[in-house]
């Protein structure tokens, strides 16, 4: 068939049957090929454009699934700079306007006076519906690019790389708390996350906040007034002499300490914890995260709530003797909001266990995350959550390494997570004269993965 004699170039305008199959063609072609429609009937610079553009959003998803599938960490960590994705948000743009205006002008080309009457207005409600689709998909896109952007540029910083450590990256969790009855915020919850580097295998190493005379590494500031251990000697500068109280006085009493943590994306109280953690563990502590426990609620909720399997009943508010409770969290099975959340990680008082059954609770609730968190919520929450996470967290992980986290948080999310149990049950008591070396080989043993018995021979 020769183009003078195509039908839908050149269609015969009088008859209503060629003039619906071919708008039915134009419709459809506009949604699968942009482009194509005018190619084949309108004006053919402006098809190849917008052929030329689809085909080449065509080439870079596939080097981009190609990209996926062998090197995903190349992927995320193009996909979580800030230069790229505003890079992609103008890319979703551009296509949003092509989209519109190709299918503008594909209803132009259709005329739909000269097709049935009764397919004219599926025909309307078809291209609209694409336009929709297809425009709306791209100008979201370019909607989330920009807040993720934004999120990323909020919460991370700009900084050098560290490598893995005997091959694994350590992580300080840190759960603040500042209160009307505190003075200044001092870290409610503290855990460690060892990730091995390869495997993404992640043993969490719980911290009771009462551990006392723990000692510092030599090259730590905290070495100098504490050579001993931590208010062995003379006490501290705060209250009580105990973990979590280091963030209180090195914040308050000695920021001098560590001039330059600012400049580095954190804090001198916490890099106090950080040397205290050190000197604890025996690891060396790449990067912190510090979570806002009041934040955290916003994030729970904004990610549409998490389930767990509640062991024992626990308290909202009150005290020791569950006075002034406002509720309680029943045992069973429960799918918890923030707040109802947020209680159920930081309930103490009134609880059998104290604050080794509430470290439990946390490991729960950490590895729920994990689990439950998946990219189709993520997706769907995202403004919400990057929301609630531009004021809830708080870390020195470079944007640079945001895209090999993630790899290796898939492979996380797939193997079952250690944890070490620093509680008078495994032989360590934190409040009373514990034993730290013992304490690192609690913390060796899980972190060395099992070998096979050499073979007798």
């Amino acid at each position: 068939m020769t183009l003078a004699a195509s039908p839908i170039r050149f269609p015969d305008a009088a008859s209503r049957p060629v003039m619906t199959r071919r708008a039915w063609w134009l419709v459809v072609l506009n949604f699968l090929v942009p482009g194509s429609a005018q190619v084949l009937a309108g004006d053919r610079r402006l098809g190849r454009f917008g052929l030329g553009s689809t085909l080449t959003l065509w080439a870079l998803a596939l080097v981009a699934f190609v990209v996926w599938l062998f090197w995903p960490t190349v992927l995320y960590t193009v996909l979580s700079t800030s230069i790229t994705l505003w890079i992609l948000a103008a890319a979703a743009l551009f296509y949003a306007v092509l989209w519109v205006v190709l299918t503008l002008d594909t209803l132009r080309l259709v005329r739909l006076v000269k097709t049935a009457p009764s397919a004219r207005p599926w025909v309307a409600l078809l291209s609209i519906a694409a336009l929709v689709a297809v425009s709306g998909t791209a100008a979201y896109g370019a909607y989330f690019a920009t807040t993720t952007s934004g999120f990323i540029s909020s919460v991370f910083v700009a900084g050098p790389t560290e490598p893995p450590i005997d091959g694994r990256y350590n992580i300080l969790l840190l759960g603040g708390d500042s209160g009307p009855d505190r003075e200044g915020m001092r870290p409610d919850s503290m855990s460690l996350v060892s990730i091995d580097a390869e495997t993404g295998q992640a043993v969490t190493i719980g911290l009771p906040r009462d551990f006392v005379d723990f000692p510092f590494d030599e090259d730590s500031p905290l070495y100098q007034v504490y050579p001993e251990g931590y208010g062995s000697i003379d006490g501290c500068e705060v209250d009580v002499c105990q973990l979590n109280s280091v963030y209180t006085e090195v914040e308050l009493k000695s920021p001098d300490m560590y001039p330059n943590a600012v400049a580095e994306g954190s804090e001198p109280g916490i890099e106090g914890m950080r040397d205290a953690v050190e000197g604890i563990t025996g690891l060396t502590i790449q990067y912190y995260v510090l979570i806002d426990m009041q934040g955290f609620e916003q994030l729970i909720d904004a990610l549409g709530g998490i389930d767990i399997n509640v062991e024992t009943r626990i308290p909202i508010g009150g005290d020791e003797d569950n006075n002034g409770v406002d509720g309680w969290i029943e045992p069973g099975q429960q799918h918890l909001n923030g707040y109802h959340a947020l209680w159920y990680g930081r309930a103490r008082y009134g609880v059998a266990g104290g604050d080794y059954e509430r470290m439990q609770r946390q490991h729960n609730l950490q590895t729920a995350i994990l689990q439950q968190f998946t990219p189709a919520n993520v997706l769907t929450q995202f403004q919400a959550i990057a929301s609630a996470g531009a004021d809830t967290v708080k870390t020195d992980i470079p944007q640079s390494m945001l895209g090999y986290f993630v790899n290796l948080g898939m492979k996380t999310k797939e193997l079952p997570i250690i944890s070490v149990a620093l509680t008078p049950e495994n032989g360590v008591d934190s409040a009373e004269d514990p034993d730290y070396e013992y304490v690192r080989q609690l913390i060796a043993q899980a972190l060395i993965p099992p070998t096979e018995e050499p073979a007798e021979g």
